[in-house]
């Protein structure tokens, strides 16, 4: 099953739609012209089953097989939504609308997508059903969980479902995968501290809450190192800090600190939160400050499935060959929701290589369309080898 030459042949009609979408990037939920442009596409192909507004505005088709979708059901994913960044690539078809961009190669995972169920629409070469997945919000908005809770997994009976993301640094043609752990949980907090303020040069009549600030984000970075396995990850970044005074001979009243904590283990994120929260509350304490703490707990673990993931390493070396495909990929510390369609049923997320270019979320990233082929046979070929008679 090397990259087949269907996609070789629909090579400039599925980058014509990538470039579209390019042009034309949406934000989270508000993808209304790129879904109903899939939409429309996936009728053209003679998709059986069209649905739109799940979770909001994805879109989910439906191909049955040669034996009339008996059997087992295929889902594949892919996200919709831009990011709000200003392009600066200088390409020919660079986005046209101000301060939005496809800086993460989602239009590129939206064509790939499409260009696949094109392919299953025409051949049918597999017993069962395929379901193609169009998500919106990938970029902050959870539009997965949505989706999932408008009924995706049960409304299709989604057996197993697998997905992709183009990453800088693999070359072309290339594919990056591990079991287990493969992104990381992104979690936030916002930490807020008040103080008694009063004049900068009066310090000992304030209880200041800039100095109890920085002790926390000092004391913070002891829990990574101290309370966490040496041979396990975890990240806390407090990133923001502000105040309720821009004067710089105010010691204010209160300091609000916000950061990130990355953890690529379900009992390192349990352990993260309740760390932070006794740190910070006796760190204030110690100061007489007050302490208030809000922890919000956002993407999970994206994790790959061990069988899965031996399924989408066949298939991947099929395309490009078994030097083609790294089966024991470092995991990042970057999170996506895809890890909660993996938390409801078995699948994989793997890495396609988009070559040596500027790093995603970056306003000089640029989806390689060399790629697609790759993309396209990966995503087709996971259906007809689950699926197969």
């Amino acid at each position: 099953m090397p990259v087949k030459n269907r996609f070789a042949e629909l090579l400039p009609e599925i980058t014509a739609w990538r470039r579209d979408f390019h042009e034309n990037p949406e934000l989270l939920y508000e993808v209304h012209r790129t879904a109903g442009k899939v939409a429309e596409l996936l009728r053209a192909f003679g998709v059986d089953e069209v649905t739109e507004g799940i979770g909001r505005t994805g879109v989910v088709g439906v191909i049955r097989g040669r034996n009339g979708g008996a059997g087992r059901t295929i889902g594949l994913r892919a996200d919709m939504d831009a990011l709000p960044i200003t392009e600066k690539s200088g390409v020919g078809y660079a986005s046209k609308v101000p301060g939005k961009m496809h800086a993460c190669g989602h239009d590129g995972h939206t064509a790939v997508l499409l260009g696949a169920a094109k392919y299953l629409a025409e051949t049918r070469n597999f017993d069962g059903t395929a379901v193609v997945i169009f998500q919106p919000a990938e970029e902050g908005g959870a539009g997965a969980a949505a989706m999932i809770e408008d009924g995706l997994i049960e409304r299709w009976g989604i057996d197993e479902v697998y997905g992709l993301h183009n990453q800088p640094g693999i070359p072309v043609g290339e594919f990056a995968i591990r079991p287990g752990a493969m992104m990381a949980a992104a979690d936030t907090v916002e930490i807020t501290v008040t103080g008694r303020g009063g004049h900068a040069a009066k310090p000992q009549q304030c209880i200041d809450p800039m100095l109890t600030a920085a002790q926390i984000i000092v004391a913070l970075q002891s829990i990574v190192s101290r309370n966490v396995n040496p041979l396990q990850s975890a990240v806390i970044s407090i990133c923001t800090c502000r105040t309720d005074s821009p004067a710089t001979n105010v010691i204010p009243q209160v300091v609000t600190l916000g950061g990130t904590i990355r953890t690529m283990d379900p009992a390192i994120r349990d352990l993260m939160e309740t760390r932070i929260r006794k740190v910070v509350e006796a760190t204030a304490e110690a100061f007489g400050a007050t302490v208030e703490i809000a922890y919000h707990r956002g993407y999970p673990v994206t994790m790959n499935d061990p069988g899965a993931t031996g399924h989408a390493i066949e298939v991947a070396r099929a395309v490009s060959g078994a030097t083609a495909v790294e089966t024991e990929t470092e995991p990042m510390m970057g999170a996506e929701d895809f890890s909660y369609m993996l938390e409801k049923r078995p699948g994989a997320y793997i890495f396609l290589g988009n070559g040596d270019t500027a790093a995603v979320h970056s306003p000089n990233y640029v989806f390689d369309d060399e790629a697609i082929p790759f993309g396209s046979s990966w995503l087709a070929g996971m259906v007809e080898a689950r699926l197969a008679g």
